[in-house]
Parts: C-alpha cells; sequence; structure tokens
C-alpha cells in the first residue's frame, strides 16, 4: 500500500507550486494511494483512523517537513515502520538564505538530514538531484539512498493541450505567475516593462501570485506605484486557476525572471497552453527550455531582457516559430509523473 502524507497540501488555502505537485499527483495516484496526516503519528486524512503501517508499505510524501512543525517525527522516521520515499523539491534556502522565509531557513538543514534515512528519493529535476547529493557529501553521508529525476506535470489545471495558435489580444499582453518575492525577481521586470513602455510600447503586464508576508511589502509598493503611470500593469494577487487560464488565453508570452528554481512549473504549463516564455537562463530551467518555445535571457542582464522581451512582442515571425515549437514538442503530464510512482513503489 501507498500512503500519501498530505498534512499541509491537504487542506492548503494557497496554491504554491509545493502544493500543486502534491495536489495533482495526489488526483492521478487515485486509489493507488491513501492521503494521510500527521497527528502524533500518521492517521487517514479526515478519518483520522490511526495508520498501521507495515514493512512492505510505502510513505510518500512531497512535502517539507521538521521536528518542530511534527513533534515525533524523527522518531518515527528512525524506527522506520514501512519504506519511505518523498519528491525533493530543492535546495535554495541554503543556497539563497538572504531571500528565503526566516521558517523556511531554520528547518532545511534538519529536513534534508532526515531525508537521508529514506529509501528513495525524487528530484524535480536534475539540478535539484545534484543540489541534494551536493548536500549529502558535503554533510559526510556514508550511504545516501537512490535519488531519480521525476518529470512533474506540464497539464495545467487539467485543461486540454492546446494545438493551435490562441488569438493574442490588442495591445499584446504577457503574464508573469509566481509568489511575489525576491527570488521570483519581479521587481527587476517591472523595472525591465517599465523602460519600455517609456519608451513608447504598447503591450500589458499581468503579474499573478500572492503576496510574501516576509519579503514582498516592497514589491508590491513598487507596483502599486508603476501602476499610477502604466494603466497597462495589472496586478492579479487573488487569481484562481480560471481567472489564469483567461488571462494565458490573450497572452502573447509568458515571463519567468526568477533568480533560482526546483523546476519552474509556470515555464511548463506556459507551453502546455501554448503560450512561449521568456525566461532566465538557469540550469534548472534549461531542462525544460531547451527543447523549444522559449526564449532564455541571463538573469538580472537589463538589455538581455529588455531585447528578449522586445522580440517577444514585435516580432511576429519569432513569436510564431516560438508558439509552433511549444505546440509540437513532448510535454510531461502529471498522469505519467504518477504512473512513474505507482511502477516504483510495488
Amino acid at each position: 500500500m501507498i500512503y500519501f502524507d498530505v498534512t499541509k497540501t491537504g487542506s492548503a488555502v494557497h496554491r504554491s507550486g509545493l502544493t500543486r505537485v502534491s495536489s495533482r499527483l495526489a488526483e492521478e495516484l487515485g486509489g493507488a494511494a491513501v492521503p494521510v496526516s500527521w497527528d502524533e503519528g500518521f492517521r487517514e486524512f479526515k478519518a483520522w483512523n490511526k495508520i498501521q503501517f507495515t514493512p512492505s508499505d510505502w510513505l510518500l510524501t512531497a512535502e517539507l517537513f521538521s521536528e518542530e512543525e511534527r513533534p515525533g517525527i524523527g522518531t518515527f522516521l528512525a524506527a522506520s515502520p514501512c519504506r519511505l520515499a518523498a519528491i525533493f523539491h530543492d535546495n535554495i534556502p541554503l543556497r539563497l538564505p538572504h531571500v528565503t522565509w526566516p521558517q523556511s531557513l531554520a528547518r532545511h538543514p534538519g529536513y534534508v538530514k532526515l531525508l537521508g534515512g529514506f529509501d528513495r528519493i525524487w528530484a524535480v529535476s536534475a539540478a535539484s538531484r545534484d543540489d541534494l547529493l551536493g548536500f549529502w557529501q558535503w554533510q559526510g553521508l556514508v550511504k545516501a539512498p537512490p535519488v531519480e529525476v521525476l518529470a512533474l506535470g506540464a497539464d495545467f489545471n487539467r485543461q486540454a493541450r492546446a494545438t493551435t495558435a490562441a488569438p493574442v489580444g490588442s495591445p499584446p499582453a504577457l503574464v508573469c505567475v509566481g509568489i511575489l518575492e525576491p527570488r521570483k525577481n519581479q521587481t527587476f521586470l517591472l523595472e525591465t516593462c517599465a523602460g519600455l513602455w517609456e519608451e513608447g510600447m504598447d503591450f500589458a503586464l499581468h503579474v499573478v501570485g500572492r503576496v510574501n508576508p516576509h519579503f514582498g511589502k516592497k514589491i508590491v509598493k513598487r507596483l502599486h506605484e508603476l501602476q499610477k503611470r502604466h494603466a497597462a500593469l495589472q496586478f492579479h494577487e487573488a487569481a484562481d486557476d480560471e481567472l489564469l487560464r483567461r488571462i494565458y488565453a490573450q497572452a502573447r508570452a509568458s515571463v519567468f525572471p526568477t533568480i533560482a528554481e526546483g523546476c519552474g512549473l509556470p515555464l511548463l504549463e506556459s507551453l502546455w497552453l501554448g503560450v512561449p516564455c521568456v525566461c532566465s537562463d538557469l540550469p534548472v530551467l534549461r531542462e525544460n527550455a531547451a527543447a523549444g518555445g522559449c526564449l532564455a535571457a541571463a538573469p538580472n542582464d537589463r538589455a538581455a531582457w529588455r531585447a528578449a522581451l522586445r522580440s517577444i512582442l514585435t516580432d511576429d515571425a519569432v513569436h510564431a516559430r516560438l508558439v509552433q515549437e511549444s505546440l509540437a514538442r513532448p510535454l510531461p503530464t502529471w498522469a505519467q509523473a504518477a504512473e512513474t510512482i505507482r511502477r516504483e513503489l510495488r
């Protein structure tokens, strides 16, 4: 039996990347996995019956956890009443502590250390896998569990994949999806777009995402300042998937100026909908961008980003080529990801 940990994501309000991974996998695993949550031990989600694990069972988690959040979890994992599997997202808290939530920064070393006792791990990208293995090597872990890459699903909101180019609105629109925080780099994008608007370029920018309560206020302040000067700038803080789908349906391209990712789901989801993506030229994003549909620009390189945005907004031949690449290339699905898990956790 596979037991799937949904302690946080089972009742989450926010649709972060982590909650999207957990919820979509739970949907696709269906009856092949029993959802469970931690309450001084794992219990069946909502039914609250305590789980009696057997050695042949698997406990699968895609969540982040710590002893502070789940008292007793370390003892439970050390006793290992069943086999343990996890989906690992990233080591960003250790690489970029200055833009990491204090809670995440405090829990992350212990969390990664606990993962070293699992039986198998899936990382959401090759770059993420290498980060994890490198950290364990630095810690001196004698025997690391096997770590493979799990291709996350591109299929956005259970939408059928786009097969033709969508009509682009007028003026052309860009959409940026992600929590408002320094790591996602929206301030850089806002300043870059402001420069293009001041040159006289006519386009809209939709910024979509909740606000990081620790880091996001300065970004929102700057966004509101620019909105007073540029009516084409729109902020959707509480956009659900249906509103986001409608924004994508009229977008000429998505923009992803992030400085660090575990995988980069907005890039994949944009391509699924036939919308090209202008993204940061990061190794982790190249894993999914290199096959087509994307323009990559060096992170925080203002000239490179202005050129890339100008190209995607004004060069119809470039835009048409990228659209066709996004429509023609293979993209992973959540059903495929769930099937990989079912096949391996036997």
